[in-house]
């Protein structure tokens, strides 16, 4: 039952964020609404990367955030955003359909070198660190696309972009 809400989440959630990707404007890949902000380039590389992290989730016993670098360079295309957010849900998926509830019980540890993060069983850092992370950050992709003007998909449910066409 618990690998049941999670595949049903998980494949919700990747396909609202891909049509939130699809909408990537390439002309303005640099820009941000702030100075403090990401760029939309940067904010969409961030979106897809998430998904190595879920991947990791399914993976490995551990994340060590100190192995990664804290930024990585941002994507300049939507193609390529949209290339690598595929390749990782292709892996993603077929992960998630080897995996067992059993496995999905184990503990999984976050840690940055010796400081630790959380440790929870793999479903909840797939939910919180995973999915509700990239949710998170999908809704900040949408508030950009709204300040430039692009019409936003809805996630759950009709945008006010679409309940007008």
């Amino acid at each position: 039952m618990v690998k049941q809400l999670i595949v049903g989440d998980a494949m919700h959630e990747l396909a609202t964020t891909r049509r939130m990707l699809e909408r990537l404007p390439n002309e303005q890949m640099m820009w941000k609404p702030h100075v403090k902000s990401m760029s939309v380039g940067e904010l969409s590389t961030h979106l897809t990367n998430l998904l190595n992290w879920q991947i990791a989730i399914l993976l490995y016993p551990e994340f060590d955030l100190s192995t990664v670098p804290l930024r990585r360079q941002a994507l300049e295309r939507r193609e390529d955003v949209l290339e690598e957010f595929d390749a990782n849900v292709v892996k993603f998926e077929r992960l998630l359909a080897d995996c067992d509830e059993k496995t999905l019980g184990e503990e999984w540890v976050l840690r940055s070198g010796d400081h630790f993060i959380m440790r929870q069983p793999r479903a909840i850092a797939l939910r919180t660190f995973g999915l509700s992370h990239m949710v998170h950050h999908r809704a900040q992709l949408g508030v950009y696309l709204r300040l430039l003007d692009i019409p936003v998909p809805g996630a759950y449910g009709p945008s006010a972009d679409e309940e007008s066409q």
